[in-house]
């Protein structure tokens, strides 16, 4: 974006003036932007008080005067989708914005698994990123900022980016996968406004306004307009226990004349350790502290010399990774997989050292089961795993009540705190709708999200003055240790309150039960995520009312004699098992509500369930549990059919 002074005199007789007079845009109106089509267009900004503003834009021109405060606005009429154009904005100042795209702009927003980018799953998805050139297909990623005072009238500085094989690995992979979809069937530019941060839950993605209908968080965010209450929270006076808590003694591991990562150490006294796995469970009973562990490794004499990546799973929680006593990489926390690049002339032919300090605070700290350990050129690979040594550096005194007392107040967990900061500064630009991938948060209060999804889709649509705007939102995914008998679940809780969520008006939900990790809050499977929200966008956005856009979502079910006859909404071309002979998965129960595993078979378009241990049964489950494994009920179009349950309703 480009300013230029009507003259250099100008400039510097008025300084002060013209500093306070210049026409200022918010950070989503400039170069690269996608602008939503066939809408009114909203352009917005601040002045001088009384500044006169001319705006052209694709034949179009427009004159405003800055109001008392040096607010203004412009509207513009609908244009169809195309582009590259440009856009003068004459004041005191002159600013061109290039290379605007009219096209679909989709507010992507949520937790971690929004923010997820493209470099996190690269080795997944290395083809899409090697052919993600779409210059039309643009991404604007806010930063984090939170905010429980007051609403902020601008975003963090950031910029518009187009998808190439560089750039798309910032990009959110969800949403990147969601815009090529639709990119590649409509063939108009799709901007995405990627506004998320992990870990938050969403009433803090709510307005207060949102908020006023649920007692629990319109009484905090009343306790949080006093003053008072908020600077204690975020200025709390030490409390005396954590005087005490800490750390008790060095890492001797750290305190040596030989470090325990360096080639020349010696080892002594250290134990038997089977990699992956927590040091729980072999040995190390309630232990918060730094362990190091070890392993020698054979290399051969072709791998000598050149760079090579080590990838070392999934860690609880961070680490510091040596490998021949160079520090190849080090993580903060549990989340990330570990992929680190180990600089050439670092491996030698023959035998080489593989050193990993790992800290834990809390839980069971060690190696995640079930990732990637090895060490490759991407031509020869070395399983890591298996018997390693490890010692204790280091033991924390880490008492649980010490870590709550000094738990640091956090804007973004409460209620209206994300909101403030980086949705209410993108309610002037209009948008094609929403896309939603959040829950994971919330999952300790499964029922209040029953009365908080459908209340931040009110909202949100409020705030952008149009109550019809698609929402598409991913129910939560398959996670946790599986669970082998019928059980409870916060996790389905969670599920069943986005299933229900679809009587809200022009909603669709993306079924990814299949698309989870047992082990992993983060799984790498984010394009059937991308693609499924993208099948609800066609048929809810887009107008495709005959897509099968969904699997199988329950309808009804009727009890007919000792059997239970389920009818579903979503069968597509039909029902089909995926992936074996008998469906799993389905519960049954009677009055008493003791669910036992009912034998399930399709007829026609329904699934009848029994059980020669139930005569009179009254309710069904289908894939209730944090993890359902063997879920295979599908459509003929292989989309998986959503969790449900009976005896709630």
């Amino acid at each position: 974006m480009r300013t230029v002074f009507f003259t250099v005199l100008t400039f510097f007789t008025l300084a002060a003036c013209v500093c306070t007079a210049q026409v200022r845009l918010p950070q989503l109106i400039s170069d690269g932007m996608v602008l939503q089509r066939d809408t009114k267009l909203n352009l917005w900004g601040w002045a001088s008080p009384g500044e006169h503003i001319s705006i052209k834009f694709n034949h179009q021109t427009s004159k405003i005067i800055a109001d008392a405060a040096g607010n203004w606005k412009a509207t513009m009429l609908p244009i169809k989708a195309g582009g590259p154009y440009q856009m003068d904005i004459n004041a005191s100042n002159h600013i061109v914005i290039e290379n605007i795209l009219i096209g679909d702009v989709w507010f992507c927003s949520g937790q971690s698994n929004m923010v997820i980018n493209m470099e996190r799953v690269k080795e997944r998805y290395p083809n899409d990123i090697a052919t993600a050139d779409f210059s039309q297909i643009r991404n604007f990623f806010v930063s984090t900022a939170s905010d429980v005072r007051s609403v902020h009238k601008d975003l963090p500085p950031a910029k518009w980016i187009s998808a190439n094989p560089t750039d798309v690995l910032t990009f959110g992979a969800v949403s990147y996968f969601f815009a090529r979809d639709l990119y590649l069937k409509y063939h108009v530019p799709i901007g995405i406004i990627n506004s998320s941060v992990g870990g938050t839950p969403i009433q803090a993605w709510t307005s207060a306004d949102g908020l006023k209908g649920i007692p629990k968080y319109a009484d905090r965010l009343a306790q949080l307009k006093d003053t008072a209450y908020l600077n204690r929270l975020q200025n709390p006076a030490k409390p005396a226990i954590e005087q005490k808590a800490g750390i008790k003694q060095p890492d001797k591991g750290l305190s040596g004349e030989l470090k325990w990562y360096e080639v020349n150490y010696q080892p002594k006294d250290w134990h038997k350790f089977w990699l992956p796995g927590y040091w729980a469970d072999q040995g190390i009973k309630g232990l918060n502290g730094v362990v190091w562990f070890r392993k020698e490794i054979q290399v051969p004499a072709r791998m000598a010399g050149k760079p090579a990546k080590l990838f070392v799973g999934r860690i609880v929680d961070a680490d510091d990774t040596y490998v021949n006593g160079v520090k190849v990489g080090n993580i903060t926390y549990q989340y990330p997989p570990r992929r680190y690049t180990i600089p050439a002339r670092v491996l030698k032919a023959g035998n080489n050292l593989i050193v990993v300090r790992v800290t834990n605070t809390s839980g069971k700290g060690g190696f995640v089961p079930d990732k990637r350990y090895e060490l490759t050129d991407d031509t020869t690979t070395i399983d890591i795993r298996g018997d390693w040594q490890y010692k204790v550096g280091q033991v924390f005194d880490l008492a649980k009540e010490a870590i709550k007392a000094i738990a640091p107040f956090s804007a973004q967990n409460e209620p209206a705190g994300l909101y403030n900061a980086m949705v209410a500064p993108v309610i002037n630009y209009p948008i094609k709708g929403f896309v939603w991938y959040q829950g994971e948060a919330n999952t300790s209060s499964p029922k209040e999200y029953n009365q908080l999804l459908p209340a931040l889709i009110n909202d949100w649509r409020t705030k952008w003055n149009n109550a019809e705007l698609p929402f598409l939102y991913a129910q939560l995914p398959n996670f946790m240790e599986v669970q082998y008998s019928p059980s409870e679940s916060q996790w389905a809780e969670v599920r069943e309150a986005q299933l229900h969520t679809l009587s809200v008006p022009n909603t669709g939900m993306a079924v990814v039960i299949d698309a989870g990790e047992w082990n992993d809050i983060h799984p790498l499977n984010k394009k059937d995520v991308g693609d499924r929200l993208a099948l609800a966008a066609e048929k809810v956005a887009y107008g495709e009312k005959q897509l099968v856009s969904s699997g199988p979502i329950f309808q009804s079910a009727t009890v007919e004699g000792n059997k239970i006859v389920i009818r579903f909404t979503g069968v597509g071309s039909g029902l089909m098992i995926k992936d074996g002979t008998q469906l799993n998965q389905f519960a049954i129960a009677g009055a008493d509500k003791k669910f036992v595993w009912g034998n399930a078979i399709i007829d026609g378009e329904r699934v009848v369930v029994a059980s020669e241990d139930i005569s009179s049964p009254m309710y069904v489950r289908y894939a209730w549990a944090d993890n359902p494994e063997g879920a295979n009920l599908y459509n003929k179009e292989g989309l998986p059919a959503s969790p449900f349950r009976t005896d709630s309703q």
